[in-house]
């Protein structure tokens, strides 16, 4: 009887184990399954690259702009050829272009007339000579019915003095030169020094 009793006990503690073992294996198992599906599951966001990198700002940077005091477009009073004079005698001849009335920027006033002129050269080399200069800055006028007389507004406001000596045979320089002439006188009487003098010129509005 007691060696049945053992051989019981024995059978149960075995029997025992080996449930014990199996359960222990299920519960491996089915914690290395979670943790496969946990892993699966899990998504790792990584920052997205932009596809374009944005331009840097494009700043625009105005010059300032340059004003001339006198333009060649400017409205055409005169016939081209209508007042042309020799100067220094026959070695040059100056052309008037252009007279016209003008708003002084300073004042805003309407005293300002503005006189474009084309001075060409025609003797030769053996003619010319250092000295023979056009000053256009001293450039005056006068009132043909009046006579009274006017002068320039600056040397700024002129293009200064060209001489014949620089320019080549047959070529020319245009030059400017603006006159303090009250607002509302329509005609003048304008003397470029060493050129004859070009006599009741109508001025342009």
């Amino acid at each position: 009887m007691n060696t049945f009793l053992s051989s019981l006990a024995v059978i149960l503690s075995t029997l025992a184990l080996i449930c014990s073992g199996f359960a222990a294996y299920q519960v491996y198992t089915f914690q290395q399954t979670l943790s496969s599906k946990a892993v699966s599951n899990t998504t790792i966001a990584t920052p997205s690259t932009p596809t374009s990198v944005p331009s840097p700002i494009e700043t625009t940077v105005s010059s300032p702009q340059t004003t001339t005091p006198s333009s060649n477009t400017t409205t055409q009073n005169i016939n081209r050829g209508e007042f042309v004079q020799p100067a220094f005698g026959n070695k040059g001849r100056v052309e008037l272009l252009s007279v016209k009335r003008i708003k002084d920027p300073e004042t805003g006033n309407r005293d300002v007339v503005d006189v474009q002129m084309r001075i060409r050269r025609i003797a030769g080399d053996n003619l010319v000579q250092n000295t023979d200069v056009i000053t256009v800055s001293s450039t005056t006028a006068r009132n043909p019915d009046t006579s009274e007389t006017y002068k320039g507004v600056n040397v700024n406001r002129s293009t200064g003095a060209v001489s014949l000596s620089q320019l080549r045979p047959n070529s020319s320089a245009d030059a400017y030169v603006w006159l303090r002439v009250p607002d509302g006188i329509n005609n003048l009487d304008i003397f470029v020094p060493d050129t004859a003098a070009f006599k009741n010129v109508p001025i342009a509005n």
